[in-house]
């Protein structure tokens, strides 16, 4: 590998100096880096001979199935390879051996999948996969897999790892995601081929490299002309892949259909195809070349490749961003003082032992946005919003803190403008959404973003619906605008969450969060963020490769409340509280098929070998409909190409120790898909708590504003489940029987045991005192005043439903005037919490920030 002797790479200038903090962890979880490092790794030659299988009976009852070995490594190769199909046995011996160089750096799991072919397809039978950290270098193994204990069926495989003669490599890493130097190859069409000039314009070829983030490119065969410049090509690779530059000859058909209705159909012919192997190109040069097609044919090239260099257009770590860090610097002076004012200190705290405060807005629609301004504007009156450094939501929450964020100033002016603004939008037709003037925006926005290279989904219809709910006139924010309302540190840092999910798996069992905020948008879990501005962009390898316009702020609007981007399982869950359990039944099924169990206990970062079983094309069928998403909004996956670290599963936010969690299938994870699916973070906890409870931001008090309608306390207890699976500090969730038949206004949580636990408030969304009393204190008089307050808040006649996007007017203010209430009355509480959130910093209990 030519490249592997390319120099270091240059030190970076605009990455931070190599840091490392101990973030809080599971037992035996290794810590993480705040920061990127450099680290240098061997590569490994690696040879797999595939020896035979035993007892194997294939899917076809009458006859023996006709057997081959498909193995992937997608750390090492961009394509699958496979053995010989043994047709008719139950025992088929192959002695096939396949060779591969890997990367010591990056977690490599070798997938094996046994298939029984038939005449329309293949049938999957079993799928191992086997982390090769097992290997041992020079050592050779073999190893015979089980594949199902009653059967005794397995298969039996040898491996051999060596070090490679080819020079250690040095690789970028934040002990997550691994970023390698990236392969540039350029080129064009040129010189003399054989193609008769008569010729030309019916001709074209295609190239493509496999495992490139382009796909396959078609370039017509011209004359050579002094004035027009020649076709180019670029494709950007993985050199640790060791790819090729596929050239393929076409010539282009028209054909007459036969039939009563004849039409002429355009078709290739494929005319010849050749490769040039990647690594037999000189870096930095550039070479003519001939490629051969066979029958006498050729393709002249002109070609260069180049390697990248050692900066990174994402940001590698787990500590804040530069732009947070300022804001946090010059918020802590203004929350420093309000606490002073709101505890009657002597004097205000030091800025070390201001506590760390976030309110949390839950999802929940028209009724969750409504409720948070009522919720924002008591705690202002209350003095309290200069206490608050973060202010997150999801769903209907995200829809209220967007839209206060278009005044820099807004927590410095009553709330009233904006709640009024807001009921004259919550309680007006919606009819002009559908209008033929509408309906002409949406359509020329659409085609808008997909000439920015969006793909363009249901989501972004939904979202230009939400800019008419919320202004009913085209709002050219950005998120990043929202830099101007903290730069300051007036207001609380706003951060806005979604969830990446898979298509035919459900929130609660996968669901990456992934926050917006003015300056970053990125994903905690695998520390890897991009500058707003860059949302939508295309990356590849950590480089940035086409710069697109950020997306207007609707259309992430419609992303963070695509509460109906569900499937019929998660519909069910969400109304019948749990899923659909037959559907177990058509699932595939992981076993642990270990026999390095002693290894294991010394080296907990490798992976077990897991044995998947699909289940038939029927029972896939099923499932499919069940679990299919609706929809989802498609966002360029700015992770690609970045690889999984050899260590990750020590990371706490990988759950890879559960048997079949998707988090101990690298091979599947988000760095290894093109795009992202980002929906509503609801489907995942219906509140942000994962992101407020990240160390590096050190929150000390959650106020938690729920206003689900029922199940007062599951945000809470799914939470509590997420923070114990991944050794996160979280309080101890215990409610009393009568609590969950009639819960109070407001609860406090914090564990004395243990003070990195932060304190939470939590307020659901209850109508008990508010019911008899105008303010607290001052109970309702006159029968206009009983009548305001006697409402039910959930029952099936509730105007606050989920799909319901209109109010009345009086069914507006009630809801905003409860949420104010329910904090107003609880002041105390809300100072107690303070107040020990204060002691805990002053004592030490609680660092960082």
């Amino acid at each position: 590998m030519i490249w592997a002797l390319w120099p270091k790479w240059p030190a970076s200038k605009g990455l931070p100096l190599l840091g490392v903090v101990w973030l809080r962890k599971r037992e035996n979880r290794a810590p993480q880096w705040s920061h990127w490092r450099r680290e240098t790794h061997p590569y490994y030659d690696l040879q797999v001979k595939v020896l035979r299988a035993r007892n194997i009976r294939g899917s076809d009852l009458l006859s023996k199935a006709d057997c081959y070995v498909q193995l992937w490594l997608p750390t090492a190769s961009p394509s699958r390879a496979q053995t010989r199909v043994i047709a008719n046995c139950s025992d088929p011996e192959w002695n096939e051996t396949f060779h591969y160089q890997i990367h010591g750096a990056v977690k490599n799991v070798l997938e094996l999948t046994l298939y029984d072919k038939d005449i329309v397809g293949s049938d999957e039978l079993s799928v191992l996969l086997f982390d090769l950290k097992s290997l041992k270098p020079g050592q050779p193994h073999r190893h015979t897999f089980p594949l199902n204990q009653q059967d005794s069926q397995d298969l039996q495989v040898e491996f051999l790892l060596e070090k490679s003669q080819v020079p250690a490599s040095e690789v970028i890493t934040n002990g997550v995601l691994v970023a390698q130097p990236c392969l540039r190859v350029q080129g064009a069409l040129g010189g003399e081929e054989t193609t008769p000039h008569g010729e030309y314009g019916s001709r074209q070829v295609q190239l493509a490299v496999p495992g490139a983030y382009e796909k396959p490119q078609l370039l017509p065969l011209q004359p050579p002309v002094e004035a027009s410049p020649p076709a180019t090509f670029t494709f950007h690779v993985n050199p640790v892949l060791r790819s090729r530059l596929d050239v393929e000859l076409a010539e282009k058909l028209t054909i007459l259909q036969s039939g009563p209705s004849a039409e002429l159909e355009a078709q290739n012919s494929n005319l010849g195809e050749g490769s040039i192997l990647l690594s037999s190109l000189t870096l930095g040069q550039e070479e003519q070349r001939l490629v051969a097609l066979g029958e006498g044919r050729e393709v002249a090239l002109s070609v260069e490749a180049e390697m990248s260099s050692g900066d990174l257009d994402l940001r590698l770590g787990f500590d804040l961003c530069d732009g947070e860090r300022e804001f946090l610097d010059k918020r802590k002076q203004i929350v420093s003082k309000a606490l002073q004012q709101v505890l009657g200190l002597s004097q205000a705290p030091d800025s070390s032992q201001v506590p760390v405060v976030a309110v949390l807005g839950s999802g929940g629609g028209t009724r969750a946005m409504s409720s948070l301004y009522g919720s924002l504007a008591a705690l202002q009156e209350l003095s309290l919003l200069d206490t608050v450094t973060y202010l997150s939501g999801v769903s209907g929450s995200t829809w209220c803190i967007s839209t206060l964020y278009k005044d820099p100033a807004w927590s410095q002016v009553a709330l009233q403008g904006p709640t009024e603004h807001a009921r004259a939008r919550v309680c007006s037709s919606k009819a002009g959404a559908v209008s033929t003037e509408r309906l002409q925006y949406y359509a020329q926005e659409l085609r808008n973003l997909e000439s920015n290279g969006h793909s363009v989904s249901f989501v972004d219809v939904w979202g230009l619906l939400i800019e008419y709910f919320l202004y009913e006139e085209e709002n050219p924010a950005k998120l990043s605008d929202q830099q101007e309302a903290v730069s300051q540190g007036q207001n609380p840092y706003p951060i806005y969450a979604g969830v990446n999910v898979r298509s035919n798996m459900s929130g609660e069992n996968f669901a990456e969060w992934c926050e917006f905020t003015p300056y970053e948008v990125g994903f905690p879990k695998y520390g890897a963020y991009i500058p707003t501005k860059l949302f939508g962009s295309e990356f590849f390898m950590g480089r940035l490769l086409k710069l697109w316009p950020e997306p207007r702020i609707c259309y992430l609007q419609g992303m963070w409340g695509s509460a109906f981007a569900a499937s019929l399982d998660e519909i069910f869950q969400k109304t019948a509280g749990s899923s659909l359990g037959f559907l177990d039944w058509y699932r595939g099924c992981v076993n642990i098929t270990d026999g390095y169990q002693k290894l294991q206990r010394h080296d907990p970062t490798r992976l077990q070998t897991r044995l998947f079983t699909p289940q038939g094309p029927f029972s896939q069928a099923v499932l499919g409909i069940f679990t299919w998403r609706f929809t989802s909004a498609e966002n360029f996956n700015f992770i690609r190409g970045l690889c999984l670290h050899k260590d990750y599963v020590a990371c706490r936010e990988f759950v890879a120790w559960k048997d079949t969690h998707p988090d101990a299938f690298p091979n599947w994870l988000t760095p290894m898909r093109d795009c992202l699916s980002l929906v509503d973070g609801g489907f995942a906890i219906n509140s942000p708590f994962p992101l407020s409870l990240l160390p590096q931001r050190a929150v000390d008090l959650i106020v938690s504003f729920d206003y689900s309608l029922d199940e007062p306390f599951k945000v809470l207890q799914t939470t509590e489940k997420y923070c114990l699976d991944r050794g996160i500090p979280f309080p101890k969730i215990e409610v009393l029987p009568e609590d969950l038949e009639e819960p109070r206004e407001c609860y406090l949580f914090a564990t004395d045991e243990d003070p990195r636990s932060p304190i939470v408030l939590h307020f659901p969304l209850v109508n008990r005192t508010f019911r008899t009393h105008l303010a607290p204190g001052v109970e309702r008089q006159t029968a206009e005043e009983k009548a305001f307050g006697d409402f039910d808040i959930n029952g099936p006649d509730t105007p606050y439903g989920m799909m319901n996007f209109t109010y009345e007017a009086e069914e507006f203010d009630r809801l905003v005037a409860l949420s104010r209430y329910n904090v107003l009355n609880n002041i105390e509480t809300i100072k107690q919490a303070l107040q020990l959130a204060l002691d805990r910093r002053r004592a030490g209990a609680r660092t960082g920030g």
